[in-house]
């Protein structure tokens, strides 16, 4: 029955863009809380250069109960890109540089595994994922929070991450050249990347109460705590603070605050009362709202998307004949989403503490199907059956494996442990240590140190790490590599599941054993 009234309430407005009202979202976003497990959720929708919705719903936290409100500050992960191509763009207004210039002509230092594409990398390739690096790569020297990897080592160690495709044929998400990017700007302006972000973007938009790190934060009375749901319960997971990742994911906001962005770029860069300032031009947002790389897309209804792309710090996709500028961004529990439709001048912000995209994603497309006059789709129910069976799918093969481990241990299979043990060394991600004791092996990386974790016999030459802290989600194999004498030289690893995080890009590592 409440679907039958919802699509009757969207079909029967008299405006030429049906809209959806704050019953209706507050509806939407109390069955996403529930149907997700996620504790807190805020949501945003400007409209025409107004607020029509800024909204706080559940709990900052399942320990203090804390309601969140439209103030409650969230990290906005990744929608922070889209502030660092807006510094890049206001410094091109300003003369200080243009999209293609080279990289080495600010940072001499920079260099990639080829050197054709070290010498002709540009600031744009930094930000359009098509540099020939695979998914995430190296993204292990960020993530998991706690490791001691900085800009400096970041720059230095891109040269040793293999490319997976040809320069500038292929998108394939990254991290690390938007860290690269944020060091651009510094050189340039004189300013760190946090500095410039909240003394030229945050502060005349006034985003008064928003940061472009945690730790830069004025007032942290109203933040969220990050969620994750592990070993079957939701807990709560300390923070990711590390400041080397702020210009490609770094920023806290709110919707109050986001909801000034939104309307700053949806008015081509103008803002004030009048539209009387403005902050980067309408020429340099187009610049960033063109297409620079091609993702695949396929026609399907509802939104018949025939083409995508990612232009410079956005995703862009065609909706039902509108341009959709959007972005996602994820933490260790914390994910979130942004979308714009410029010619319908509107914009969506959903923030959320707790991972589950699918939770963004069904308020987000029900908002915006409202707008678009499409009929209604149920896409928290939809998208709720779809996690079930990808999560269902994963956990079938995880849990094979750790079957056939336990009947190992039953077993009592007699493995050698020991020739294992020794210290391996990749080149950009540095040494871990296997070592051995009371007859169980351990895995400890030296450089990440929250990536250790009792290794465990699979089958073969292949054994199974998984790590103290289970929040990861992101238990691996070690495919041990044997020399002439059969002792163990070369290790390389993998994600058990298939749902685990492409940030744990462990099968980008290549180790090299140096001493036993």
């Amino acid at each position: 029955m409440k679907k039958v009234t919802f699509l009757f309430l969207l079909l029967i407005g008299s405006n030429a863009f049906a809209q959806i009202s704050e019953k209706q979202v507050d509806e939407l976003v109390e069955r996403t809380l529930k149907n997700f497990n996620v504790p807190g959720i805020s949501v945003a929708i400007v409209k025409d250069g107004k607020v029509v919705l800024a909204k706080g719903y559940g709990v900052k936290s399942i320990l203090t109960q804390e309601k969140v409100d439209a103030n409650t500050l969230f990290g906005i992960a990744s929608n922070s890109k889209a502030f660092t191509t807006a510094a890049l763009a206001m410094l091109v207004d300003e003369g200080k540089l243009k999209w293609d210039d080279k990289v080495t002509q600010y940072l001499p230092e920079f260099k990639m595994y080829n050197e054709y594409v070290t010498n002709e990398f540009t600031i744009r390739d930094l930000l359009t994922h098509r540099s020939g690096l695979g998914l995430g790569s190296g993204d292990l020297m960020i993530w998991p929070d706690g490791s001691d990897f900085k800009s400096n080592d970041i720059i230095h160690n891109l040269q040793y991450l293999k490319p997976v495709s040809a320069f500038r044929t292929k998108y394939d998400y990254d991290n690390l050249l938007y860290i690269v990017a944020g060091e651009v700007i510094q050189k340039i302006s004189g300013k760190t990347w946090c500095d410039f972000i909240e003394e030229r973007i945050m502060k005349p938009l006034e985003m008064n109460n928003s940061a472009a790190s945690f730790v830069r934060l004025k007032d942290t009375t109203n933040v969220i705590a990050p969620h994750v749901p592990t070993d079957g319960k939701l807990k709560i997971i300390s923070r990711y603070k590390n400041q080397t990742f702020d210009a490609a994911a770094g920023i806290y906001s709110n919707v109050n605050d986001l909801s000034k962005w939104i309307i700053m770029q949806l008015q081509n860069g103008k803002y004030g009362s009048e539209k009387q300032n403005q902050l980067f031009t309408v020429k340099q947002q187009n610049e960033m709202w063109q297409l620079q790389t091609i993702i695949p897309s396929t026609a399907k209804a509802p939104y018949n998307t025939h083409f995508s792309g990612y232009g410079l710090g956005w995703f862009l996709s065609d909706i039902k004949g509108y341009k959709q500028v959007t972005h996602t961004g994820g933490l260790e529990g914390i994910v979130t989403q942004t979308t714009l439709f410029p010619e319908l001048n509107l914009g969506i912000v959903v923030l959320t503490n707790q991972q589950s995209g699918a939770a963004f994603s069904a308020i987000t497309n029900t908002i915006k199907d409202a707008y678009l006059t499409i009929p209604y789709t149920d896409y928290v129910e939809l998208y709720r059956k779809r996690e079930k069976e990808n999560v269902s799918e994963a956990d079938k093969k995880t849990e094979d494996v750790w079957l056939t481990i336990a009947k190992n241990q039953t077993d009592k299979l007699k493995i050698d442990l020991k020739k294992f043990t020794g210290i391996y060394k990749d080149n950009w991600f540095g040494e871990i240590e296997i070592s051995e004791k009371k007859g169980k092996l351990f895995f400890k990386s030296l450089r990440s140190p929250k990536l250790a974790g009792e290794v465990f016999f699979y089958k073969d030459t292949i054994f199974t790490v998984k790590w103290n802290n289970r929040s990861f989600n992101a238990d691996a194999f070690l495919f041990f590599e044997l020399d002439n004498n059969k002792k163990p030289s070369a290790l390389k690893m993998k994600p058990i599941s298939e749902l685990t995080d492409f940030s744990y890009d462990f099968q980008d590592l290549n180790f090299t054993r140096i001493n036993e």
